[in-house]
């Protein structure tokens, strides 16, 4: 009897095995025949999501955190491997496709995650800064306006998100990019429903604002960058979209973000040229990226990728690879110069000749700008 069970055993463990190594498989082949290089509606993206997941199980794991207006999943990948050494792990959130027709940014957060997954175990550096870090990357969290571009030529410019229409007017959807706590509706936006900057009825009322709010919220200490990547205008944007408001460490955000862009233009050449968005797009209010930045997250930036104006949001199929390998270094940049400032013993790092000061200071001038959005002070 004992050794039916001793055999019993051995054999579900080894086919326990077999089934591991053939999902594994079966998530390679897959992630092999995927074409990074194409535009994937939602369906493809969330059958690539569920294969990268099982490819690599001791990199990737994904999370649903939230549900569209019209119900479906908003789902995240986590990449980040087990630290040896035991110690609180930093966060870096990265999200696209908040704003429906930008059809690139949801094809870099793919790009994204098929560069890591390809280089950690040859990178060194990178696998040290995954064992320190968990990256959160969302490639959708628009899901029903990105599915409602897909639907005809005549929906493929939709902006916003698909809620329906308040009991006043007959046009649908809110941009979450005005939606978020940040000094919501007071610049920048539309209280118009028909209008494509309409802020919603209230600060945080779209669920899917509302979603990364909660699950970043619970984080916040943890955070180190947040990055929301849209097109199109090659821009890297910092806060604030108010031009009344500067962060506190606004020379140490131009001068990351100015290094960001230089490794970019080492790629193809292209040009992206930093600052607030009043300086150098206009001025806004409602963003996750502002946002991120008043609830304490200290590195906060928007990506505007390819091109200038030539095909804006329709940008062909042919720009996708270039535009993602230059967004890739500039995102990698961004997180490499925020992990090494997070796990080093000093306290004061110099950029370019400018000497900041993290930690106690920061904390405190986050929680006071935090108490100002709560009361509803504008600062």
């Amino acid at each position: 009897e004992k050794m039916k069970s001793w055999l019993l055993g051995l054999f579900l463990l080894t086919n326990t095995d077999l089934y591991t190594t053939h999902s594994v498989v079966e998530g390679l082949e897959s992630m092999q025949n995927y074409d990074y290089t194409k535009y994937h509606p939602m369906d493809e993206i969330y059958r690539w999501m569920e294969d990268v997941e099982r490819a690599n199980p001791e990199l990737i794991s994904s999370a649903v955190y939230g549900y569209t207006y019209e119900g479906r999943n908003i789902t995240l990948l986590k990449l980040g491997l087990n630290d040896t050494a035991g110690s609180e792990k930093k966060v870096i959130w990265m999200d696209c496709g908040i704003h429906a027709r930008e059809w690139i940014a949801p094809a870099f957060c793919q790009w994204f995650v098929k560069e890591i997954v390809n280089s950690y175990k040859t990178n060194k550096k990178l696998g040290q800064m995954l064992q320190n870090l968990d990256i959160y990357v969302t490639p959708v969290i628009n899901v029903d306006g990105y599915i409602f571009t897909w639907a005809n030529n005549s929906t493929r410019l939709w902006r916003k998100s698909r809620s329906l229409p308040p009991p006043d007017s007959t046009c649908y959807g809110v941009d979450l990019n005005r939606n978020f706590k940040a000094n919501w509706g007071t610049i920048g936006v539309s209280f118009d429903s028909c209008e494509n900057t309409y802020c919603g009825k209230s600060a945080g009322s779209e669920p899917e604002a509302q979603a990364v709010m909660d699950f970043v919220g619970t984080m916040v200490n943890q955070t180190l960058c947040f990055l929301t990547i849209h097109s199109a205008g090659q821009l890297i944007l910092l806060p604030y979209g108010h031009p009344e408001i500067s962060a506190p460490n606004y020379n140490e955000l131009v001068s990351v973000g100015q290094a960001a862009a230089v490794e970019m233009k080492k790629v193809h050449g292209m040009n992206y040229t930093v600052g607030t968005s009043p300086q150098i797009l206009y001025p806004n209010s409602g963003s996750s990226r502002d946002w991120a930045r008043l609830i304490g997250i200290p590195f906060s930036y928007t990506f505007e990728l390819r091109d200038k104006g030539e095909f804006g949001h329709l940008l062909p199929e042919d720009h996708i690879q270039p535009a993602c390998e230059e967004a890739y270094v500039g995102a990698l940049s961004i997180i490499t110069y925020v992990h090494d400032k997070a796990f080093k013993n000093s306290a004061v790092t110099t950029v370019k000749h400018f000497t900041l000061v993290s930690g106690f200071t920061m904390t405190i001038w986050s929680t006071i700008v935090a108490v100002f959005v709560t009361t509803g002070f504008m600062v």
